[in-house]
């Protein structure tokens, strides 16, 4: 389990805040002239924030299927948030924000500091000391 934490600890070096919007969209407003909902401000709370990392979904791109032609898949927007098992557990719809990064030399993807990812399945899988849920970029 020791030798866990210290991959782990490699591993889980972007800055992480986790975001929920309590009242949902109850609490919205209709904007007649759009026609779309508009949350007040402020409509998020803090749950959460800590180390993390935040990657994408691995898989391939070009896959074999039967008969030998070529199917290329569409990039995929789904990423996962690999969290410490001790984060609260969070809940589809929850927003996480990449705030920064501890790594050295910088972070791991410098194109995620500052996005934002919507919880899409808060069940991916929990192991011994981490908690790991897929994530759709919302911005």
């Amino acid at each position: 389990m020791e030798g866990a934490r210290r991959v782990l600890d490699r591993i889980l070096d972007d800055k992480l805040e986790a975001w929920r919007d309590s009242a949902g969209r109850t609490d919205d407003v209709l904007d007649e002239t759009t026609g779309r909902l508009v949350p007040p401000a402020p409509d998020e709370e803090l749950v959460w924030d800590g180390l993390g990392a935040v990657m994408p979904i691995s898989r391939p791109a070009i896959t074999q299927p039967v008969g030998g032609s070529i199917a290329v898949e569409p990039p995929t927007t789904d990423y996962q948030a690999v969290l410490p098992v001790d984060a609260p557990v969070l809940r589809r719809d929850d927003v996480i924000r990449v705030a920064g990064s501890v790594r050295p030399g910088g972070p791991r993807d410098p194109q995620l500091v500052g996005r934002r990812f919507r919880v899409s399945d808060e069940a991916v899988g929990t192991y011994s000391v981490v908690r790991i849920v897929r994530v759709q970029v919302i911005d």
